[in-house]
């Protein structure tokens, strides 16, 4: 017959510090600041894009950093502009956030982004963008 093991106190405190631990619920927090901007924020640094894209193209960092993955950025794109196939080492998520652009996945029909549209790209997945009208920009 089997007897019921019972954990004595001091066992019972060892078990449950190391599962806080393992929990990360001692961990050393880090706090961030939050961040909001909007599209015509005058605290906004516009600049050129990366040299694979048009001059006329312009980006301004919202946070992160544009070489590295996970950066959120705001991208203002001309009338009548075709952006170049290229691919992300991250996922990309936009919001369009005026005008209106077609953006392209390969092996997927295009889609028309209106003011206010979400979108998601995979990372690694080619993709290209037309602007056909007004100027636009997305997030």
């Amino acid at each position: 017959m089997k007897t019921k093991h019972q954990f004595t106190r001091l066992q019972k405190i060892s078990i449950l510090l190391i599962f806080f631990f393992s929990c990360g619920i001692f961990a050393q927090e880090t706090y961030e600041n939050s961040i909001s901007f909007s599209k015509s924020d005058s605290n906004l640094k516009w600049s050129p894009c990366p040299d694979f894209m048009p001059e006329v193209f312009n980006i301004a960092v919202l946070q992160g950093n544009p070489t590295e993955k996970n950066t959120d950025i705001f991208f203002k794109v001309p009338a009548n502009a075709y952006i170049p196939a290229l691919t992300h080492t991250s996922a990309e998520r936009m919001v369009l956030i005026a005008g209106e652009l077609e953006v392209i996945y390969k092996g997927e029909q295009p889609q028309t982004l209106k003011e206010g549209m979400y979108a998601y790209g995979p990372a690694g997945k080619p993709h290209s963008h037309i602007r056909r009208f007004s100027p636009c920009s997305f997030y």
